[in-house]
């Protein structure tokens, strides 16, 4: 493994800072969270145009960028720095990617360019908090979590003008303001059980949604009901949706984990700051050895979480390291969106919210009674390292996955049987 960055990459990083400094500081940040989409379109509409972000990990047969899941992650972490609200994860690193590996040539050809575009945003409607389990974050995505053929979740029943989906999916990302839904349904009652994708339009008849109110305002959530709605079926009906949701499970971790080591290494920043600021005693608080020593454990997790959420954006790569615009479109759709979801993903995503949730509390201490206030962005940060944990994990089932996808808990006598 290179370790070292591209020119592309370094660029890439610099260009969407300083782009995110001059249109996304606190002020504009609360502003965004507080319109009826939970984001500023402005700024979507910015990154889209001037640095390609929401096609920068699509082919450029499909009007996207065409790098890989390596630059994604590493925009995420200029991302995650400054907390901006914008429809990057449910559009780009959620809904893109399976439609590219699953869709049809004529839905790739339909909607890909538009979603590299950033004129279309979309998003994974997922029943309940079940978005870690679908992904196979947190365990093998085999089972209910699409409704199970009883009544919950979404139910999807064949007619003669196509499918028809009903049911309700809660906590989804974006889910009260994307423009395509690409919604997880459960078809073939208990005999023929299975989990399909969907197309379904926002504005599609039949469609109810309503946003939620969500821990952490920066990740917008809604409620979408499906009334008897029309879906278009994803691709073909024999294709293998689980395995591909598993895949978009391990870039989707990669990018996580490197947006919460943007999060935190900004949290650990702006504490630094502040103790060499404040004063007790007649001197800085930054000053005292214990200030000193509470921060330096801080400094040493982050750092630790950042080669993990590297490492991990670099497994999820098929190139294994290639991650650099010149080569990775040259891959086949198929090939870079099917791999086999690594250990390591959930791993780096489980130490990188440990070390958000770690800086953001101790950001919040150090800033002392104003630190959990409204008017105070620290509470920002831990409330996004909760939140985070809520919808892809919790941090202990992400570990005890990883180690059961690398069989570190079997004897050897079960390795050579399962050999």
């Amino acid at each position: 493994m290179d370790a070292s960055f591209t020119p592309e990459q370094d660029e890439i990083r610099r260009t969407l800072r300083e782009l995110l400094h001059s249109r996304c500081g606190p002020r504009e940040l609360r502003a965004a969270v507080d319109t009826p989409a939970g984001h500023d379109p402005a700024l979507w509409t910015a990154l889209a145009e001037q640095l390609g972000l929401p096609g920068l990990a699509l082919p450029e047969s499909y009007g996207g960028v065409g790098c890989s899941a390596t630059e994604l992650a590493l925009a995420c972490e200029e991302v995650g720095r400054s907390l901006a609200p914008t429809p990057l994860l449910a559009t780009t690193v959620l809904t893109a990617p399976l439609i590219l590996a699953l869709g049809t040539d004529t839905q790739r050809t339909a909607l890909l360019p538009r979603l590299a575009s950033g004129t279309l945003t979309a998003t994974l409607a997922v029943p309940g908090p079940a978005l870690a389990t679908a992904l196979a974050l947190t365990g093998d995505n085999t089972g209910d979590w699409a409704g199970g053929g009883r009544a919950g979740g979404v139910q999807a029943r064949r007619a003669q003008d196509g499918w028809r989906l009903y049911g309700q999916a809660d906590q989804v990302l974006d889910g009260h303001s994307a423009d395509l839904l690409l919604v997880a349904a459960h078809a073939g009652g208990f005999a023929r059980s299975r989990t399909l994708l969907f197309l379904v339009p926002g504005d599609a008849t039949g469609v109810v949604r309503v946003r939620q109110t969500a821990l952490d305002a920066t990740r917008p959530q809604g409620r979408i009901q499906l009334r008897d709605v029309e879906a278009e079926l994803l691709g073909e009906e024999g294709a293998d949706v689980l395995a591909a949701l598993a895949a978009a499970g391990a870039v989707t971790a990669a990018a996580l984990a490197c947006e919460a080591v943007g999060a935190a290494d900004r949290a650990l920043d702006r504490t630094v700051e502040y103790v060499k600021q404040r004063e007790q005693f007649g001197r800085s608080i930054g000053s005292f050895q214990a200030v000193k020593h509470r921060l330096a454990d801080v400094y040493v997790q982050v750092q630790a979480a950042r080669s993990a959420a590297y490492y991990a954006a670099w497994s999820a790569t098929p190139s294994r390291g290639a991650g650099n615009c010149a080569t990775s479109p040259n891959e086949p759709a198929a090939a870079r969106q099917h791999t086999v979801a690594p250990p390591e993903a959930h791993l780096a995503l489980a130490q990188t919210l440990d070390a958000l949730r770690t800086a953001s509390a101790e950001s919040i201490q150090f800033h002392g009674g104003i630190g959990f206030t409204w008017e105070h962005e620290a509470h920002l940060y831990f409330k996004r390292a909760a939140g985070d944990e809520l919808l892809f994990g919790p941090v202990h089932r992400l570990r005890a996955h990883a180690a059961d996808t690398a069989r570190l808990f079997e004897t050897s006598e079960a390795q050579e049987v399962a050999v």
